[in-house]
């Protein structure tokens, strides 16, 4: 299934950077289509605000593009739209 790939009540997984890791590290996110290439993060199942520092919390605005991790190609937040929330 490509990364573009869901159905209309399926929530679709856009990668989000965690912050101060040491590494780049990515977390699937759930997150819903706004307008092209752009998508509202959701609030994971047992998501901790003081686990995990993430580059966009959720409810968050952001532009997506598909990049090659080790998952395969997945879409990835990479900024905010000008004028965006969060």
């Amino acid at each position: 299934m490509s990364a573009a790939t869901g159905s209309s009540t399926d929530p679709m997984v856009v990668y989000v950077q965690l912050l101060g890791e040491g590494t780049v590290v990515y977390r699937p996110v759930p997150a819903e289509p706004v307008g092209t290439n752009l998508m509202r993060l959701l609030v994971p199942e047992g998501y901790d605000a003081e686990d995990e520092d993430w580059e966009f919390k959720p409810g968050t605005t952001v532009r997506v593009e598909p990049r090659s991790l080790g998952e395969g190609e997945v879409l990835v937040a990479v900024s905010q739209p000008e004028g965006g929330d969060g």
